[in-house]
């Protein structure tokens, strides 16, 4: 039965060409909505986790109360003694210090007179050990428009649109005038040895990245890191676990009253990103019903138009002795076949959109936000394993509901009257 039904609808075009189109063009809709939102959100959650938030991160209360002036003033001390620690208590985290500042960048001339000047936020972490990921966590290879990631100390990486705006080389002596952790003015010599766009936009402005044991010489925070990013060993993050993690380690510390006491934060308590996992968590389900609810609308006007055309044809059938719940469950099958067509070919279509869009992206460089979530200059389509299926969930569905709306009016077919409507 259902091989005739197939031949039947793949003969006669104007049954099931239109339908097919419909559903193939909202499967290849959802399908390539489900990959771009996750594409976006994945990129949004790991460019945050990579360069601000970590999958857990430790600051002292009143470090966390002040995050966005970066108060290293406030910053943790004996911080070795606490990783040891926290290595014991969590050994699926890889723990990294890092250390934020900001400052002035004075760029020298041949006679040693500034010839520039600009405001740097910067960022050291731990170039130069063996085992260290942070170089592919933050992604500095790939970043590198020229130079080459620093092998000594006194060596440094700055923002290409900075090095772009001084005229910075690589090999020329920059000056970084700050302050230190106890408030004392902050004199360093680097030598610039390349630049880097992250795609960060607010570090692409004016970033300074060099070695942690270098930034902890110059603010003299020896032991000291403005905060502690813990990282699980797959690099994909577990909601469940950090936030109990989070839970019980700030628990230890509940009594204490010190503002220098160590405070755990899980990266969705951070930067607003809970609402923006929630937000994901849900966005893919409301398309599809939504999309469920707007094909089987459209489905159902043209079931009515074909039930319109096909109403001699029905007539017939019933002529012939054909029951009408026989004819309304082969109706029901052929909506089943026309959806698993179009979904099977949107689905494809809407894979090809996604791998398009993941290899291509939308930029938003010339997007400033100024919110403390990291946007990606590029946003990206993402292929996930869901795309192979979630499209047929409304593409079948929809099918089958406008077939079935429609086909009520099989049951409105007078037997009585089927003889003087075949003689016109």
């Amino acid at each position: 039965m259902i091989k005739f039904l197939l031949k039947g609808l793949l003969r006669d075009k104007d049954r099931s060409l239109l339908p097919i189109i419909i559903v193939a063009l909202g499967v290849m809709l959802t399908v390539f909505l489900t990959g771009y939102l996750a594409g976006v959100f994945n990129d949004v959650i790991r460019q945050n986790a990579n360069f601000e938030t970590g999958h857990v991160k430790i600051m002292t209360k009143a470090y966390a109360d002040n995050q966005s002036q970066m108060p290293n003033d406030l910053a943790l001390l004996g911080v070795a003694e606490l990783t040891n620690t926290l290595n014991k208590q969590s050994a699926d985290l890889e723990w990294v210090s890092r250390i934020r500042f900001g400052g002035l960048l004075d760029v020298p001339d041949v006679n040693g007179q500034t010839k520039g000047q600009g405001p740097a936020i910067g960022l050291a972490v731990n170039l130069f050990s063996e085992n260290n990921k942070e170089i592919d966590r933050l992604n500095i290879k790939e970043s590198l428009v020229w130079g080459s990631i620093p092998q000594q100390a006194g060596e440094a990486l700055v923002s290409y649109e900075f090095a772009n705006k001084l005229s910075l080389q690589a090999g020329d002596t920059i000056t970084y005038v700050g302050a230190t952790m106890n408030g004392s003015m902050s004199f360093k010599n680097f030598i610039i040895i390349g630049a880097v766009r992250f795609g960060v936009g607010a570090l692409d402005r004016g970033a300074l990245v060099i070695d942690l044991v270098d930034a902890r010489r110059m603010l003299d925070m020896d032991d000291g890191a403005s905060e502690l990013l813990g990282f699980y060993e797959n690099s994909s993050y577990q909601s469940a676990e950090a936030l109990a993690l989070s839970k019980a380690f700030n628990k230890s510390y509940a009594d204490a009253q010190d503002e220098f006491a160590p405070m755990m934060f899980a990266l969705e308590e951070q930067n607003n990103l809970g609402e923006m996992l929630t937000y994901s968590n849900y966005m893919s389900q409301i398309i599809v019903i939504v999309l469920i609810f707007a094909m089987s609308v459209v489905l159902w006007n043209t079931g009515l138009l074909g039930g319109l055309r096909r109403y001699k044809e029905y007539g017939i059938r019933l002529a012939l002795g054909e029951s009408k719940n026989q004819i309304y469950v082969n109706a029901q099958i052929e909506a089943i076949l026309i959806g698993f067509i179009g979904s099977t070919i949107g689905t494809i279509l809407g894979l090809l959109a996604t791998y398009y869009m993941q290899e291509v992206g939308v930029d938003l460089s010339d997007i400033n936000t100024q919110g403390s979530m990291l946007i990606p200059s590029t946003l990206r389509a993402q292929l996930i394993p869901s795309q192979l299926y979630i499209g047929y969930i409304p593409g079948v569905l929809a099918m089958l509901l406008g077939t079935m709306l429609s086909g009520i009016g099989i049951y409105k077919r007078e037997t009585a009257s089927l003889f003087k409507e075949l003689e016109v």
